[in-house]
């Protein structure tokens, strides 16, 4: 038992040599492309100036200010270095963790190439990549849920959308007829446009129940009919985006009070938001960021320190064997595809009550795919997802932020940055992740 424990262990912590030697040389690459695109005719008295706080947050902070071009240095020869000592010797199972503190150094030394001479509101980008990867947690968190038990949920996409629109839809519904006074209760309208506003939290029902009725739907077809789970969840996503383009044609466009739901408005954590530069980027936020952080706790506890999770992970890695000790297969395959169909409908919902405050056609663009790449990348892990996310957030509000600069960089490029992180990441950059062993595989009982 030992030995093989022993065995178990060295194999966790091995890397290839040709992995050790490829980290080593794109770690180079990154100290070299620091040098040669930001030192290189750069001023040396020019100063960068990051600021602290947020916008619309009161603070005495001050902004952070160093010389630029001794920071590129530094950050360029921090990388030369662990580059150097990834070739020479290799971190085992550390390396992901250096190519992480490589990335952090190359964005860190390209923004301060960006403000160099100018200021640069760092916390109010935070804040900003923090939003953005609300729905990206929870479109991998949705896919976690349903892959851990061994169905591949692609329609996170198309769940999204419709339950966007659903949200929109009803909230706005129940809006316009408080505001006609068609609907005198307050467990619907509220006291007042300023207090709690109940009809917002019906539109995250429907957008909930939106979505669980469309992984309803793929459950049967992928689980009791065994169609190809990519296929059907090609499917919904193509009926979502044609539904939801007709519905908002065709009534939301025509009919205005049809599209204004309003929005859940940001609240302050007691003394967690007097953190200093912490508590206004994390603590000052509307209920869907402190939701993703209660789903991310609740779904890592229940995933990996209960009875349920266990049963569902082994459902997801052998069921087989899962189905001789008594785990009802089936049946915890539906579940995990429901539950995984509730939290992409939560997380369309944030597009419309969270975020902008009306639905459009197709305004999802992408993000429940994204949120499968980082699942990926989070390694099947809430956790993980949640990094993962930031990362695909902070790319997306960078172009916004960077275009403010004038940065000499083509808007077009900085547009495509989320989605290019994307396929930096499923190609493979981080190392092979340790999907669920029966994954899209659809399972029958013996003798059925």
């Amino acid at each position: 038992m030992t030995a093989s424990t022993a065995t178990i262990a060295t194999k966790r912590e091995y890397v290839s040599s040709t992995r050790q030697r490829v980290m080593g040389i794109v770690f180079l690459i990154i100290a070299a492309a620091i040098w040669l695109i930001f030192v290189r005719g750069l001023e040396s008295d020019l100063i960068t100036r990051f600021g602290l706080v947020p916008g619309g947050v009161d603070s005495d902070l001050p902004p952070w200010e160093f010389r630029t071009l001794t920071a590129l240095n530094a950050a360029a020869f921090a990388s030369a270095f662990i580059g150097a000592g990834q070739l020479a010797r290799g971190f085992g199972k550390r390396t992901n963790a250096m190519l992480g503190i490589v990335a952090l150094l190359f964005v860190f030394s390209f923004l301060a190439w960006a403000a160099a001479g100018k200021s640069l509101n760092l916390a109010g980008l935070l804040n900003t990549s923090l939003s953005k990867a609300v729905p990206i947690t929870l479109g991998a968190m949705s896919g976690i849920l349903s892959e851990r038990a061994g169905v591949v949920n692609i329609a996170i996409e198309g769940m999204m959308l419709f339950g966007a629109m659903m949200a929109a839809l009803v909230a706005s519904l129940l809006r316009s007829r408080c505001d006609e006074a068609l609907i005198e209760s307050v467990l619907i309208c509220g006291q007042a446009e300023g207090n709690l506003r109940p009809y917002l939290y019906i539109g995250i029902l429907a957008a909930v129940l939106t979505g669980m009725l469309l992984a309803y739907i793929h459950g049967v077809f992928s689980i009791k009919y065994k169609i190809d789970q990519i296929i059907s969840g090609t499917v919904i996503n193509i009926f979502a985006v044609g539904m939801t383009s007709y519905i908002s044609a065709k009534f939301m466009q025509e009919y205005q009070f049809l599209n204004n739901p309003g929005t859940f408005r940001p609240f302050d954590v007691p003394l967690l938001s007097q953190i200093p530069l912490l508590g206004p980027i994390v603590f000052r936020n509307n209920i869907f960021v402190y939701m993703m952080f209660i789903f991310m706790i609740v779904i890592h506890i229940g995933l990996f320190y209960t009875r349920w999770g266990l049963r569902l992970r082994s459902v997801g890695e052998h069921p087989r064997a899962a189905d001789t000790l008594g785990i009802n297969v089936i049946r915890t395959r539906y579940m995990a595809v429901l539950m995984s169909g509730a939290m992409a409908g939560f997380g369309g919902a944030y597009f419309t009550l969270g975020s902008v405050g009306r639905f459009d056609e197709v305004m999802t663009a992408g993000r429940g795919f994204i949120g499968l790449a980082a699942m990926i990348f989070g390694n099947w892990s809430p956790f993980g997802a949640f990094g993962a996310g930031l990362l695909f957030g902070f790319a997306d509000s960078l172009a916004s932020k960077l275009a403010i600069l004038s940065v000499p960089i083509p808007s077009q490029f900085l547009l495509m940055a989320p989605y290019v992180a994307t396929m930096v990441v499923l190609a493979g950059v981080i190392g092979q992740g340790h999907m669920p062993a029966a994954d899209g595989q659809p399972y029958s009982k013996e003798g059925h």
